[in-house]
């Protein structure tokens, strides 16, 4: 059989195969809320065969969402009308995550088809927080520095989210430390100028992180997967590197974290990045065997035999696919085809297997 059909187990949970779908925002709440529309984008995936699907970027505060219109569990209703969808994935043998994120100074902004940048205060914005009072481009809200109690409350603020999304029926809870969202935005020296115990070195950069990290897995069963989503570079001199990125993934996996998912960019605007298939891989590959942890590997992975390669390889040990999933929600099934592998489809479906 095929590798990228092969099963995985992170602590107590397993994943019938390598495929997950990636966080992807939907820009479709009303106040926090996940509707029908959130139901049938993710349910369809696990009916299509992916092992693990992955809600959208979840603010763990009102200010921590990038647009007015994302997902929060910042309160009961909010985890509540997810417990639907997750009962429906569990039930098509996938497996539900969270990703529990805070979008800091890139937040209060307009959903892509709704406009460009900053959402205003008169329009119905709110005031954004960062490690240090930089703005992420003159087009964004310029944010407030975040001060000890801010940071403090917003550790709570993700411990109270992942309790929320045990009563959700999540399987697996992901934090966002990437694509220049409040985490990473502390990590990278480019974002964080705080000569505190929150800047500095990588020990202080990664301070937020880490505590963010303990609070959560001191709320989840010890059986409770959890993941972080790192850039694994800023792709620009003088920020987040790979290197650093390696020290930090060794030390989240002391401290708990079971698979780095591993991205890049996203805290500053540039060009010249290598865009092509794969090309975050590279990333993955060496997380994983210097840091000696689990990865996910992301970024134009879109054929099936691109996919079984990373798994066979060891370059990474899930895939995570999302505009190709966002084009064919049965991607999984028809990688199994293509790759020869005997997949369990279900029973609804079996006339078109």
């Amino acid at each position: 059989m095929a590798k990228l059909f092969s099963p995985l187990k992170i602590r107590d949970v397993e994943l019938k195969n390598r495929i997950a779908m990636s966080p992807m925002c939907q820009y479709s709440c009303v106040d926090g809320v996940v509707n029908e529309w959130h139901f049938v984008h993710l349910s369809s995936r696990a009916i299509g065969g992916a092992a693990l699907i992955m809600s959208e970027a979840t603010a763990v505060t009102p200010e921590g969402r990038i647009t007015p219109d994302d997902a929060g569990i910042w309160n009961d209703a909010q985890a509540g009308a997810f417990k639907r969808i997750t009962d429906f994935i569990s039930s098509a043998q996938a497996v539900p995550g969270i990703q529990l994120a805070h979008a800091g100074r890139k937040a209060s902004t307009y959903t892509p088809w709704k406009g460009d940048g900053e959402v205003t205060i008169e329009k119905g914005g709110w005031q954004t927080l960062s490690p240090s009072a930089i703005r992420f481009s003159e087009k964004y809200p310029h944010p407030k520095e975040m001060a000890l109690d801010d940071i403090h409350r917003a550790v709570e603020k993700f411990r109270h989210a992942a309790e929320r999304s045990l009563r959700a029926g999540f399987k697996l809870i992901e934090i966002h430390a990437a694509h220049g969202y409040l985490l990473h935005q502390f990590l990278s020296p480019i974002s964080n100028k705080r000569t505190d115990q929150y800047g500095g070195d990588l020990r202080g950069r990664s301070r937020f992180l880490l505590e963010v990290v303990s609070a959560i897995r001191s709320t989840i069963p010890d059986s409770f997967p959890l993941m972080v989503r790192l850039s694994a570079t800023d792709w620009t001199d003088g920020g987040w590197n790979i290197d650093e990125s390696v020290e930090l993934a060794t030390v989240l996996k002391q401290s708990g974290v079971d698979i780095i998912d591993c991205s890049s960019g996203g805290n500053v605007i540039v060009s010249g990045i290598p865009v092509g298939p794969g090309y975050q891989v590279p990333f993955a590959e060496r997380i994983k065997r210097e840091a000696g942890i689990m990865t996910g590997a992301v970024g134009m992975i879109t054929s099936p035999e691109q996919a079984d390669q990373i798994i066979t390889s060891g370059q990474a040990d899930i895939v995570l696919l999302a505009r190709e999933l966002l084009r064919n929600p049965y991607w999984p099934l028809a990688a199994a085809k293509a790759l020869r592998a005997d997949v369990k489809w279900p029973d609804q479906y079996l006339r078109a297997k």
